[in-house]
């Protein structure tokens, strides 16, 4: 649902999403009917594409980060 929303608000069709990440169109169209599971990386590749960021919010503490605020020393 969260992958067509992302696309949809932004005009693009399964084809322009599928021509950018490289995926075939039905693909995308199974991402959306929940048929197949994306990966964390086409997740986030989608998410870029539609003008999104994906964050980890902890929901004890409320801290917020995205995957590119971590550098390779914080972990």
């Amino acid at each position: 649902k969260t992958l067509k929303y992302m696309r949809t608000q932004n005009k693009f069709s399964q084809e322009d999403i599928s021509k950018v990440i490289l995926v075939a169109r039905n693909t995308i169209s199974q991402y959306e009917t929940e048929t197949i599971q994306p990966t964390f990386s086409v997740i986030e590749k989608i998410a870029d594409t539609c003008g999104y960021d994906v964050y980890f919010i902890n929901r004890k503490t409320n801290e917020k980060f995205r995957v590119n605020d971590i550098v390779r020393k914080d972990i």
